[in-house]
This record gives structure tokens, C-alpha cells and sequence, in this order.
């Protein structure tokens, strides 16, 4: 079988994921890791067993073993490591956002399709089995149709005003904070299931703590607060919670929340679509159950097991039914998709697996994102979302 090589930018929080990932293919070989210098790089490159180490991005696209590149880095990263990749004819696969504004993903989109490399978003909630099950489902008709989708992403990791992380900051997180980070995953993975197109938004955002206590040192990300920590005081000019309405293209409605700042909610992320015959909705913490509602029988729960999916999605299930799966084998169910659509070799143009987002979905996320700040900033007015 073809080996492939794979580079990584950036080593942090979702960087050993993507690595663990792309391990359980089999026949991907980790070249290595950049970072933000050499000393950071190859304690990295050591902790991950990783070969090689490099001081910058720069220096690992010139290395002829990388074939791939992976984009694990902050935010205001994506958009010169994206480009700087797709400038080498590397194959590029992007955390999200793909970048800080639609107008730099929409470049990015046009710059891969036009160098023909390969490229992907890890929206990695397409990944899980009950997720495709529901999204074969709905094209099947087995619902009806869709009218309305309604649901959220709500965590508790910014809760209190000791809470801190680089996604706070402009500079480098971008002009939004919870629809940037976590209510991007909820469009996407809704049109993805559903196979609709989000053509209007109305916005409301909050920033509920509005100051918040930067901490002097370094803080891993997600980490609480120590009672150690020396901080300054700055003022937060990011959402932190949002609500939205949405218009869809068939002319379905919908609504849903993000938040950074809901207690108790760790990884919250819930969808719904009610459809002219049947509802189905899928709950992260919950995510090896499908509830299937119904008018005149019992509604359903349908467990993750292979023997139940449909035929067509049943690949994504890698193990019996009453074996659990998670977070992890759902983002290794997309690096799957994304690897053997470059090892058997196929163009950006040929049809995609089910799994795989690329820089498009990327950018229509970006375009959303773009256009909830837009209305909300207008008062709350219905806004196009500008594809």
C-alpha cells in the first residue's frame, strides 16, 4: 500500500489528536512537527514520537517526506500556514476556522482549487456513525421533509472571569469567540446532515463577562485558573454567548445557541430537524444514540451498532453494538475519509466522502459566522449570508 507523509504546524491542544488520528490509518508515516522554534518543536516532536523537528512551518514545507500538511495552530495561523502549504502543492488539511474572515477563506478556497491540491476542515462531528446514519436518512426521505432545525453548543469552560485563552483575543481568535469556535460545528454539522444551505441569519451575541483576568504566565488551554496566577485586568471585545435564528434555502426555519458560559455543560452539542413525518436529534454526550420522534407510535432510540446503520454508513462503526465510541474515533472516521481519498489518488473535483469537509464547507462556515456578527451588530435585522 502507498504510504503517505504528514506534517504537523503546531503541537498544542488538538495537535496530538490529529496525530493519534492519522496513526490508526496504518499507512501514514508522521514526518514532523513545527512550532514556534526548534527548543518547543522537538519536545514536542519527542513526546509524540515524531522523527523530525523544525523551528517554523516554513522550514518543515520545504522537507520532500511531507506530502500533507496539518494546520493545528491558533487561529490568526490558518490563513498564512493554509496558504504558505497550498503555495508548496502540499496537500492541506485546516483546523477551523479555516480562517479569521470569509474574505481570506474564500481565498484560500480559490488558491487550492486552483494549485489541485487536496483540502480539508476537520469539522470532526460529520465523523460519527449516528451522525451519517441521520444524514442518510434525511436524503432518503425517511423524515419527510425538513421545516424546522433547532439545537446548540453550549460548554462552561469560560464560566468565570479568571477564565482566559488566546480565542479571547482579536488579534488572534478572530472577531468572535463561541459562534467562531463552537457555533461554526453546529452549522456545518446541520447542513451536512440535512443537506441544506444556511441563506439567512438574525444575531444576537452578549459578552457576559465583559473583563476578564489575563494571566502573566503561560496556561495550557482549557486549564482553570491557579490561585498562584498573577493576571492584568483587559476588557473582552468578543461574544461569548449568542442565539440565532436561521433561514435555509428550501425555506425551512431554524434557531440555535452557542456559549462559552452555560455551567455544567462540558461539550454540549445538540441538533434536532423536524421533518414532514418524523424528527430525528443527536446529542454529543449522548453520542452513541439516534432519537427518532414519531406522531402515531413510540418514538425510537437507535443505538450505535453496525448490524442497525444502513448498509451505505455502516463503516463509520467500528465496533459491536453495546461497544461504545467517541470524540476520538469520530475524528478518526474523517482523517479516514480525507487519507484514502489521496491515497487512491483522486482530484479535488472527484465526489467526496460523506466525512470529508473541505476548504468550501470551510468557507461557508466563515461566510455564516461573518454575517450572525453583521446582524447582531445591526440591532438583530434578518442578514444574507454572503457566499
Amino acid at each position: 500500500m502507498k504510504r503517505i507523509g504528514m506534517g504537523i504546524v503546531g503541537a498544542g491542544f488538538i495537535g496530538p489528536q490529529h496525530i493519534n488520528a492519522v496513526r490508526r490509518l496504518g499507512y501514514v508515516d508522521i514526518v514532523a512537527v513545527a512550532d514556534a522554534n526548534e527548543a518547543v518543536a522537538r519536545e514536542k516532536a519527542d513526546q509524540l514520537h515524531v522523527p523530525k523537528a523544525y523551528g517554523n512551518y516554513e522550514a518543515m514545507l520545504e522537507d520532500p517526506d511531507v506530502q500533507v500538511v496539518h494546520n493545528a495552530t491558533p487561529n490568526f495561523l490558518h490563513y498564512p500556514v493554509n496558504a504558505a502549504a497550498i503555495a508548496r502543492g502540499k496537500h492541506i488539511v485546516s483546523d477551523k476556522p479555516l480562517a479569521l474572515t470569509a474574505d481570506e477563506a474564500r481565498k484560500l478556497r480559490d488558491a487550492a482549487a486552483k494549485a489541485g491540491v487536496i483540502n480539508a476542515v476537520t469539522f470532526s462531528y460529520r465523523g460519527n456513525p449516528l451522525v451519517q446514519q441521520a444524514r442518510h436518512m434525511i436524503a432518503q426521505g425517511r423524515i419527510g421533509t425538513p421545516h424546522f432545525v433547532y439545537g446548540h453548543y453550549i460548554q462552561d469552560w469560560l464560566l468565570y472571569d479568571t477564565d482566559y485563552s488566546w480565542r479571547l483575543e482579536v488579534d488572534k481568535g478572530g472577531e468572535s469567540s463561541a459562534l467562531g469556535d463552537i457555533g461554526s460545528h453546529w452549522c456545518d454539522l446541520v447542513q451536512h446532515v440535512t443537506g441544506m444551505r444556511i441563506t439567512h441569519v438574525l444575531g444576537d451575541i452578549s459578552t457576559v463577562i465583559p473583563q476578564r483576568k489575563k494571566p502573566r504566565g503561560r496556561r495550557e488551554a482549557f486549564a482553570a485558573a491557579s490561585a498562584n496566577d498573577e493576571y492584568d485586568l483587559v476588557d473582552i471585545k468578543v461574544e461569548d454567548l449568542a442565539s440565532v435564528l436561521v433561514r435555509f434555502d428550501t425555506g425551512a426555519k431554524g434557531v440555535f445557541t452557542a456559549g462559552q458560559v452555560c455551567a455544567g455543560h462540558k461539550n454540549d452539542l445538540m441538533f434536532e430537524v423536524c421533518g414532514s413525518q418524523a424528527s430525528l436529534r443527536w446529542h454529543q454526550e449522548q453520542q452513541n444514540e439516534l432519537w427518532i420522534g414519531h406522531r402515531d407510535k413510540a418514538s425510537e432510540i437507535l443505538p450505535k451498532d453496525p448490524g442497525l446503520l444502513d448498509p451505505e454508513v455502516r463503516h463509520y462503526a467500528h465496533l459491536p453494538g453495546g461497544h461504545q465510541e467517541a470524540w476520538a474515533d469520530a475524528f478518526t472516521n474523517i482523517m479516514s475519509d480525507i487519507y484514502s481519498f489521496i491515497r487512491d489518488g483522486k482530484k479535488p473535483t472527484d465526489p467526496h466522502p460523506p466525512a470529508f469537509a473541505t476548504f468550501e464547507d470551510g468557507y461557508r462556515a466563515n461566510a455564516i459566522v461573518d454575517a450572525i456578527l453583521k446582524s447582531a451588530r445591526a440591532g438583530g435585522v434578518w442578514t444574507k449570508v454572503e457566499y
